[in-house]
């Protein structure tokens, strides 16, 4: 199964399937990845482990994995919007963040690379921070996601920094400054359209 990557992780060059795309101002590459099925000898837990980190299966969608992954951000949003406040939603953002380094360190062993792109945990669990200070309608659901994948794709300084750092902690903090900057933006956002 091959799967197509918008800069998302580190692409795989596979002869002439490597094209560069500009969004967002920032020059992006998109490849044709291969991505391995479950090997027929992993246990149940390691199954287990890839079904989470993977979004339950939508970061092994071909195109675009974390965009797709992203996805689970709307109706965690949703849920947090129905009574949760600021503080349980940075409390849920932190569990989220600290269950998703020993769980994406785990599946970047298991997919044998560094920071796959079938995992997307990492994206999900920036979604509480996301919409942590501002309420919860449709407009800043759709408005959170799309921020959060501009700057999780187009990777301003210090993303591509953190990720250096390596292992699930590299995986999870770069998405987490991601989604600093995208609540920076959501409230600016939110303020001046006063959907507050």
């Amino acid at each position: 199964m091959a799967s197509v990557m918008v800069n998302e992780r580190k692409p795989v060059a596979m002869g002439n399937s490597v094209f560069p795309v500009r969004i967002f101002g920032s020059s992006i590459e998109v490849s044709v990845v291969p991505e391995q099925p479950f090997p027929e000898q992993m246990n149940v837990a390691d199954r287990s482990i890839l079904f989470v980190a993977e979004g339950c299966g939508l970061g092994r969608i071909p195109v675009m994995p974390g965009t797709f992954g992203s996805l689970w951000g709307i109706p965690l949003g949703w849920a947090l919007g129905q009574g949760v406040s600021m503080w349980g939603r940075l409390g849920i953002g932190l569990i989220m963040f600290l269950v998703g380094v020993p769980l994406c360190h785990r599946a970047a062993q298991l997919r044998d690379k560094k920071d796959p792109g079938s995992v997307v945990w990492d994206e999900i669990a920036a979604f509480p921070l996301v919409y942590a200070f501002v309420p919860i309608n449709w407009q800043t659901l759709i408005a959170g996601f799309l921020l959060f994948r501009a700057f999780d794709i187009s990777k301003p300084p210090p993303v591509r920094t953190v990720e250096q750092l390596g292992g699930g902690l590299g995986i999870m903090v770069d998405d987490t400054v991601a989604a600093i900057y995208a609540i920076g933006m959501l409230l600016t956002f939110v303020h001046g359209t006063h959907l507050i």
